[in-house]
């Protein structure tokens, strides 16, 4: 759903940890979270499921992960 965000804080090592945001950004696109192999893949997604950007994390690199799912639109 349009407004739907990950937030991903990553160790950038001796430098401060980064902040990465995936949004979903046109009406009917999503944003998926997938755990593979050590990789956290972070994709925004249409209606069919086509990946329209990907963002790929070392899991052991990830400081936090927060789901913000968009507002409701009907006030609930």
């Amino acid at each position: 759903m349009k407004g739907d965000r990950v937030e991903i804080v990553i160790d950038a090592g001796e430098s401060s940890p980064r902040t990465y945001e995936i949004t979903a950004t046109r009406a009917g696109r999503r944003v998926e979270v997938a755990t593979r192999r050590g990789l956290v893949e972070v994709s925004e997604v249409t209606r069919s499921g086509t990946p329209v950007r990907t963002a790929r994390f070392m899991s052991s690199r990830i400081l936090a992960l927060v789901e913000h799912p968009a507002a409701a639109a009907d006030g609930a």
